[in-house]
């Protein structure tokens, strides 16, 4: 149950931020200016340092709010999942595929997102129990790539990840993808400490996001109508 409502916040929620930066101090300014923006998913990436600590942090930070939830991003292995999920971190999200942490996430139900670009790689990864099969790098294939996988594979859930911005966000939603992974297009003010910045982007990305989603359900009532 517990996995199945993370799962759905995390749809619900639309845009997952993938969040770097050099410190623990940076990583928990950027996530209240991205929450204060209206984007509630945080994938705090282990490549912050003492990451498992700025996840600890959030969690209790943030520990009234049901409608947030941040994960843990580039996790490579079920130690570090483990570690990542002592802290209080709700999703597991990888760059690649691996067993041993799929068995791990499965085992404490724990949603895991593995990256994926193949279709083998995403059929071992459903078979192993993940749900969401993150595309990384997705601007290597681009949105049609996840159109001509999902004929054979409706079933499948896809997050695409790597070089979505504002102008093509709306491509990957046409294209079937219910929630996206955006890192770069996003973060990038917070480069130069402006955290009003990322505020303002954020709420752009959501504001465009439900517009476009809006957009995606009505077109396809008028076509069951």
């Amino acid at each position: 149950m517990k996995k199945m409502q993370t799962l759905q916040a995390l749809e619900k929620n639309g845009i997952v931020a993938v969040l770097r930066a050099d410190s623990v101090e940076k990583a928990l300014r950027i996530t209240d200016a991205l929450i204060a923006g209206g984007i509630k998913s945080i994938e705090l990436t282990f490549t912050v340092p003492n990451a498992d600590v700025a996840i600890k942090k959030l969690t209790e930070l943030y520990q009234d709010r049901d409608d947030v939830l941040v994960g843990a991003g580039t996790v490579l292995d079920a130690q570090t999942a483990q570690t990542a999920q002592m802290a209080g971190a709700k999703f597991i999200v990888a760059p690649t595929f691996d067993p041993e942490t799929a068995a791990f996430c499965n085992l404490y139900q724990i949603p895991y997102i593995p990256g994926c670009m193949t279709v083998n790689e995403m059929k071992a990864a459903m078979q192993a129990g993940a749900e969401v099969i993150k595309l990384f790098p997705s601007n290597i294939v681009g949105p049609a790539f996840v159109k001509d996988v999902k004929a054979p594979l409706p079933q499948l859930e896809i997050m695409p990840s790597g070089g979505i911005s504002l102008d093509n966000m709306g491509n990957w939603i046409k294209a079937g993808c219910k929630i996206l992974g955006v890192g770069g297009s996003l973060l990038k003010p917070a480069e130069t400490n402006d955290f009003a910045k990322v505020t303002e982007t954020a709420r752009a990305f959501v504001d465009k996001y439900q517009q476009l989603t809006e957009a995606v359900h009505q077109q396809s009532r008028g076509q069951y109508a």
